[in-house]
């Protein structure tokens, strides 16, 4: 089979859809491993700094993107019609909740549909969007087969999640397992040679559906526990007990335990959300997945937690929320990176705002940011500002932050990281 070889010789040519953090790292993987890569996004903005050789996303520094653009191994577009030119066609679109937190699937309906008009013979498509089990074959392969094109026979369709941490320094794209369902064994035949060549671990499974659930499943898995140790945050808290300390003792126990951490909410581009595709999905079966729903709602109240511990740290100084100084340090979702989606200290400034508190945040990796309507830019970590602050909220630990030099000179510190765990102790550290 010609496709077969391509794929084995790392002639085959590939198309990436979608140039975020999923799809950027992506390309330069594939790259790295041989392969000649276009990648395809309707921002021309992006596309014209990526072309430039310059990259936007942290986890690909622009000296790792630039030699790859100079000998053409990677390129990019607007221009869906290159995709007859490739041999392989990998799917890396967002897939968020709307406000009502059901699938919001147009970017993926829309991808497939500018890939259906392209299509040849002997191409391979690859979702790797994060989803719920049965899109592949229920939205993806009725929508390619309107080309005349038969699934595993003519072109070949799979589901091979993706599975990124934006900032791990650790796992990155070649050396986390790769996880595979074809709509037929061919299909997952042809996905495992072409993985193999430029990922250390293949697993494949037998239908998109599992590799779909698996997905949803690693997250949800993760949203629970951390909801749980959420609200044992909460319970601690009145109990005048440090969650830390007992998370601390919990984890000595060698078997039958996995420490799990607190924080002022869930962030990012896969806790907060897969979870609810999942919940989405099973009401088609008439199930109703009342552990994952509440794990959602506790894990969504932590914001609030948060302002409600300010609004008695203040009180405990004879303040209020309203007319107070407040400052956040960090509002990416996590630390060391320039990410804000599902940021917790986004709904944080929000509610402060609401209350009357004047907001300031500093955050190095993001100097401005415009998100759901809230536009703001940062202020300089200087002494007059942490002095004046009425509190001093860490909402995202960046190991860049001098914590000793922020202790010494801030009022009050509400911590809800544990960030300064490893620090000289102080009196003026409240936990969350």
């Amino acid at each position: 089979m010609a496709l077969y070889d391509k794929l084995k010789d790392r002639s085959a040519v590939v198309a990436v859809l979608g140039l975020g953090y999923v799809g950027l790292p992506l390309a330069v993987t594939k790259a790295k491993a041989g392969y000649t890569v276009i990648g395809i996004d309707p921002w021309q903005e992006r596309v014209e700094e990526i072309n430039r050789g310059k990259s936007y996303i942290n986890d690909v520094s622009s000296e790792e993107l630039s030699p790859f653009i100079e000998n053409g191994m990677i390129s990019a577009t607007t221009d869906f019609s290159v995709i007859r030119k490739c041999d392989v066609i990998i799917i890396c679109v967002p897939t968020p909740l709307t406000a009502n937190k059901t699938p919001e699937m147009r970017y993926i309906e829309s991808a497939v549909r500018d890939t259906t008009q392209h299509l040849k013979p002997d191409q391979l498509i690859i979702l790797e969007s994060t989803t719920y089990p049965g899109t592949t074959e229920e939205l993806l392969k009725p929508e390619l087969e309107k080309s005349g094109l038969k699934i595993g026979e003519d072109i070949f369709l799979v589901f091979s999640p993706e599975r990124v941490d934006p900032g791990n320094k650790t796992h990155k794209t070649e050396n986390i397992p790769k996880v595979i369902g074809g709509v037929t064994p061919k299909c997952t035949e042809l996905a495992v040679v072409f993985y193999t060549n430029s990922v250390q671990n293949v697993f494949p499974v037998t239908s998109p559906k599992v590799a779909e659930m698996c997905k949803v499943f690693e997250n949800t898995f993760r949203n629970v526990n951390i909801a749980l140790v959420n609200e044992l945050t909460q319970l601690c808290n009145e109990m005048k007990i440090s969650v830390w300390e007992v998370i601390s003792a919990a984890s000595t126990k060698p078997f039958g335990y996995m420490p799990f951490y607190p924080g002022p909410g869930l962030g990012g581009h896969c806790i907060p959300l897969d979870p609810f595709y999942l919940s989405w999905k099973a009401k088609e079966y008439g199930l109703y997945t009342r552990f994952i729903e509440l794990a959602g709602e506790v894990n969504d109240s932590m914001p609030r937690y948060v302002v409600e511990k300010i609004g008695r740290i203040l009180n405990d100084r004879a303040k209020s929320i309203k007319g107070s100084t407040i400052l956040l340090l960090g509002v990416a979702y996590k630390k060391d990176v320039a990410d804000i989606r599902e940021s917790p200290a986004i709904p944080i400034i929000k509610f402060l705002q609401e209350l009357g508190a004047n907001v300031l945040y500093h955050d190095p990796y993001l100097p401005q940011f415009d998100d759901h309507g809230l536009r703001m830019a940062q202020v300089e970590l200087t002494d007059p500002v942490l002095e004046s602050a009425d509190c001093v909220v860490i909402t995202t630990n960046h190991s860049c932050f001098d914590y000793e030099y922020i202790m010494e000179k801030s009022t009050v510190i509400l911590d809800t990281r544990n960030a300064t765990q490893k620090m000289i102790s102080s009196d003026n550290v409240i936990l969350l």
